[in-house]
């Protein structure tokens, strides 16, 4: 979750490719840190891009849209939601929390801004299924924070009935073949396997709002 700030342009799912007409797409809007953008790899690498792949693949009629931005907070996506979704989605998928850990902010405070996210996502789209993306903290931050940290998703998913991806690093954390030099950020193999562990969630969803 390299703290780094990009500027605020169209995502490039965004962008019209021709005026020809195309057939209406579901739209899954991934709103997450550096992991999401892909920090330290081509943007075809992050894992968002993966599951693009995996809907193409499958013949689902979804564009997925990566709202990652490097740096950001629970707070910093609190703000942002609205004009993230101005487009509107069928799926949000939520993977922030890693750099509210590193910063020692309360877990509470973690917790209150995921809910007030996925508050302000169905005001403006009723109908739109969320996904939590949990994360866990190293263990130099403390067994009582690191659980406390560690109770945040599940419990916001439950409570504001959404899907929980338990862990978004499963396999990935803390192994260093599968990140960069930081051990922090995945390589493209561990975005891979990133992709893998959203996918297991992301594609149940799918299957049942597919336009028949």
């Amino acid at each position: 979750m390299f703290l780094l700030w990009t500027s605020r342009a169209l995502w490039a799912a965004d962008v019209p490719t021709s005026n020809a007409a195309v057939a209406p797409r579901g739209r899954i809007v991934v709103l997450g840190d550096s992991i999401t953008a892909g920090y330290g790899l081509d943007p075809t690498q992050a894992y968002p891009a993966l599951l693009q792949q995996k809907i193409d693949a499958g013949g689902l009629s979804f564009t997925v849209v990566n709202a990652g931005i490097s740096g950001d907070t629970t707070a910093s996506g609190l703000r942002r939601i609205d004009w993230v979704l101005g487009s509107g989605a069928d799926v949000l998928i939520i993977a922030l929390g890693g750099n509210d850990g590193l910063r020692g902010i309360p877990p509470k405070q973690t917790e209150e801004n995921l809910k007030g996210i996925i508050q302000r996502a169905r005001a403006k789209v009723p109908s739109i299924a969320v996904i939590v993306a949990g994360m866990e903290m190293p263990a130099n931050m403390g067994r009582e924070f690191i659980e406390q940290f560690r109770a945040v998703f599940p419990r916001v998913a439950k409570g504001n009935q959404s899907e929980l991806v338990p862990f978004l690093l499963e396999g990935v954390g803390g192994v260093p073949a599968l990140n960069q030099a930081d051990l922090i950020h995945p390589t493209a193999e561990g975005q891979t396997r990133v992709a893998g562990s959203v996918w297991k969630v992301l594609q149940k969803i799918l299957a049942a709002r597919e336009p028949r």
